[in-house]
């Protein structure tokens, strides 16, 4: 049975994967034997997790990348390519949260959460799905989250439910343009994950005291929740699926 979710052999980019939840999807993929690629922002992180990775003997590398930048995109998708000569997997993973309310929210910050959390997955998924496509072969997860689906509360934050919503509908369309080229295109959107991120916003007490008692399953989730059902997508288990958004949620959007 463990063999069906077995990478042995094949290639993960994971955008975002120095750090957080990205970190966490790199570490399973490895573990399920697939070589990694890290492309992340912040170089540091990304070569600490790539020592990680190759102290248990994993083949990875880390490429700085700026997904906001399409070229910087197609450049860590070339350093992949030069390194291992085909990626069989993208997991886009990058993204960022600004709490502003709608009226006050700045242009500057609503274009660069939409060029993060939306653009940076089209770049990547554009790059990459070319690959694929000429290949025929291919696995892509986009991380979405619960806010493409509900409006949290109490904190504000439409540039990052709108971004969201928008992944998980590229999401859809992609799929649907590439399924029968051999390219599966999935999402996954998580609830309130034990992140630093999250953690931060916990200590604001009324939203820590509002998230909890909103999700049935009463606390936060891991990053290796989140990882064990990106897994699940990137896996011959999934090999019949593919335009689906699978929440991740501890049953937030089930009230």
């Amino acid at each position: 049975m463990q063999k069906i979710f077995d990478l042995s052999g094949r290639v993960a980019l994971i955008t975002g994967g120095g750090r957080g939840i990205g970190r966490e999807i790199a570490a399973m993929l490895a573990e399920a034997g697939a070589s990694i690629a890290i492309s992340e922002l912040d170089a540091a992180s990304g070569e600490q997790a790539v020592s990680e990775l190759t102290a248990l003997g994993v083949q990875a590398m880390s490429v700085q990348t700026d997904v906001r930048n399409p070229d910087s995109v197609e450049q860590a998708v070339k350093a992949t390519l030069d390194k291992f000569s085909k990626i069989d997997i993208l997991v886009a993973c990058a993204g960022i949260c600004v709490n502003t309310p709608a009226e006050s929210t700045t242009t500057e910050d609503w274009l660069n959460v939409m060029n993060i959390n939306l653009n940076g997955v089209y770049w990547s998924c554009r790059a990459v799905g070319r690959h694929m496509l000429e290949r025929r072969s291919g696995c892509i997860v986009n991380i979405g989250s619960m806010s493409g689906s509900i409006v949290n509360k109490p904190q504000p934050q439409a540039a990052y439910n709108a971004s969201k919503a928008a992944v998980i509908h590229l999401t859809r369309s992609l799929a649907a343009e590439w399924a029968d080229r051999g390219v599966r295109v999935n999402s996954i959107s998580p609830g309130y994950i034990g992140t630093e991120m999250t953690k931060r916003g916990l200590s604001v007490p009324e939203w820590g005291k509002t998230w909890l008692e909103m999700t049935p399953m009463g606390r936060l989730g891991t990053p290796k929740e989140v990882a064990a059902a990106v897994l699940y997508l990137v896996s011959d288990a999934a090999s019949f699926t593919t335009g689906t958004d699978l929440i991740v949620d501890g049953g937030y959007t089930a009230w």
